[in-house]
């Protein structure tokens, strides 16, 4: 009966570390931020305004050849590179590769897209402000836009 004990309190021991490590590691106030995850992105939002900060703070990751639609948001959004190589394309301008490190700062109202490259996935952290409005969503990047040559 012992040995059962033993091998049950191993077994929750070992569980538990193995679901800490899956766990996010951002928390507000101790406890762990909700991760919302969809087919082809995982985004973790940090901070959301308030009646003090007319913010928000997000992190995204994008598994490679997965993209966000046609966007826009009216108070402007800046993006921060943190991991791998994406693409970013304001409306009627050259698709661009993006890597860890750089910043993006998308105009207020500009109609823009960004997501991972085909070859690689791409992490970023992004500021937007909803004091105007909150993000508008329009139509799917299509093949054509998302295949086409990308400005280095």
């Amino acid at each position: 009966m012992r040995k059962i004990n033993l091998l049950l309190v191993f077994a929750l021991v070992f569980a538990t570390q193995i679901s800490a490590q899956e766990s996010t590691t951002y928390t507000k106030n101790g406890v762990a931020i909700p991760v919302r995850t969809t087919p082809s992105n995982t985004l973790i939002e940090l901070i959301s305004s308030d009646s003090i900060f007319n913010f928000n703070i997000a992190v995204a990751t994008f598994p490679k050849g997965q993209k966000l639609a046609w966007h826009s948001h009216p108070g402007g959004q800046i993006l921060v590179i943190t991991e791998g190589v994406g693409y970013y394309q304001e409306r009627g301008k050259p698709k661009q590769v993006v890597r860890k490190g750089e910043v993006i700062k998308c105009l207020p109202g500009v109609e823009h897209w960004h997501g991972a490259s085909a070859e690689t996935g791409v992490s970023y952290m992004a500021t937007y402000s909803t004091q105007k409005g909150v993000t508008i969503w329009l139509l799917p990047v299509t093949d054509a836009e998302y295949n086409s040559e990308a400005k280095l």
